[in-house]
């Protein structure tokens, strides 16, 4: 027989109390977890301030000079590197110093120049040496150049004028005193150039251009009373003394067209003569011919007997048969104009010439011509004494070009 459970009743207020003694005993993991790692927040409130950090130190601004870092670090250099730094500071500032005196002394050369060579601009002076001062203490360069551009030399202008000069004695007592120079020899070139001389000389529009080593090519167009005559000459270059150089203008024409050609002088073949295209058609046109066999002067400078040129003159069978003779072409050609016309002007208009070109044409002799062409110039002198002569003259693909030497110059005072 089963025995009946006994079930044991227990006042409310008693077990709730033991419920929570039991519960008493038992904790929360996680706030075991928690429990072993430090707060940051409670280490930094609490954390002890070291008094050699400065707590109590007032603040102040930082400093961010650098100068203290640097002292400290060159301090530490050693000795021979020191003397290497001092040496490096003071070269620099000797060499600034040397560069220094030596732009002074360029500049004050080229102002002596341009004041005793009469310079519309200071030439360009390069002393060369390093160091310059010990070479004004010892008031001797060993090398100066000199480059003049534009010299004006009578009617052109000298492109560019180089020299160097060597063994050059200084007038001064240093570097800020400089009174002026002695050189001993100078060797230089001057160039004329051909760029320059279009465009001083073009007013005819005019180019020259070279031709071998000594010969000046001149082509282009000359007004003349009104026509633009076509020009054409040739210049043989040449030395003239020592300091000059001279042109031979030769080969002289001037063009009107395909009618006549101009060439000046008194010579036989000089003066204004028909192109043989013109002489052709006085030869095949009756009223041309007639006119200049009319004129008593021309006949007789052709030759032709009086008595054939009036049976011409009424026959124009005869006429054709002199004309048409190519012996009649070749004498017409050969017949001066400027001497047979100037009492017949209406000859030259029947011919298809303008009779104003006679007056031009007249004028423009064999010297004014050449003149007009001429490339002749002279070299300006050098300041103070001592001797200068032009050692070589050729023409090149730019310009004339001559080589000059010297000796005994002296600039400034």
């Amino acid at each position: 027989m089963r025995s009946p459970h006994r079930i044991a009743t227990h006042p409310p207020d008693a077990s709730i109390d033991d419920d929570r003694a039991d519960q008493s005993h038992y904790s929360n993991p996680y706030d075991e977890l928690a429990a072993l790692a430090p707060n940051p927040l409670d280490e930094f409130l609490h954390e002890e301030k070291d008094p050699g950090d400065g707590a109590d130190v007032p603040w102040t601004p930082p400093n961010h000079r650098r100068g203290s870092r640097r002292r400290t670090r060159f301090a530490g250099l050693p000795l021979a590197a020191k003397a290497v730094v001092a040496v490096l500071v003071a070269t620099a500032f000797l060499a600034l110093g040397d560069r220094w005196a030596l732009l002074y002394a360029e500049h004050e050369a080229a102002e002596k120049l341009k004041d005793q060579m009469k310079l519309s601009a200071a030439p360009e002076v390069d002393i060369e040496g390093f160091p310059f001062l010990t070479q004004v203490f010892d008031k001797r360069v060993d090398k100066v150049k000199v480059t003049v551009p534009d010299v004006a030399a009578d009617r052109v202008s000298l492109a560019k004028v180089s020299a160097t000069a060597t063994d050059v004695r200084i007038d001064g007592d240093g570097p800020t005193s400089f009174k002026g120079a002695h050189i001993g020899e100078m060797n230089g070139e001057v160039l004329l150039s051909f760029e320059d001389l279009n465009r001083e000389l073009g007013a005819s529009q005019v180019t020259f251009t070279g031709k071998g080593r000594d010969q000046v090519l001149a082509r282009g167009t000359l007004p003349v009373a009104g026509h633009d005559l076509k020009v054409r000459a040739d210049a043989r270059i040449q030395r003239n003394g020592d300091r000059g150089i001279s042109t031979d203008i030769g080969g002289m024409s001037l063009q009107l067209g395909d009618l006549a050609t101009y060439r000046p002088g008194t010579r036989e073949k000089e003066g204004l003569h028909l192109s043989r295209k013109s002489a052709g058609r006085v030869s095949e046109e009756t009223s041309k011919a007639k006119a200049l066999l009319s004129v008593p002067a021309i006949v007789q400078r052709l030759g032709v007997p009086d008595a054939v040129v009036r049976e011409a003159l009424k026959s124009d069978t005869k006429l054709n048969e002199l004309t048409g003779a190519p012996k009649f072409v070749n004498d017409v050609m050969g017949l001066n104009l400027i001497d047979v016309a100037m009492g017949h002007p209406w000859l030259l208009k029947k011919l298809g010439l303008d009779p104003a070109l006679l007056d031009g044409l007249a004028k423009l002799t064999r010297p004014v011509l050449a003149d007009r062409l001429t490339l002749a110039f002279q070299l300006p002198k050098l300041p103070g004494e001592g001797t200068m002569a032009l050692q070589d003259v050729s023409v090149e693909k730019e310009g004339i070009r001559v080589r000059i030497a010297g000796s005994g110059i002296g600039v400034g005072r």
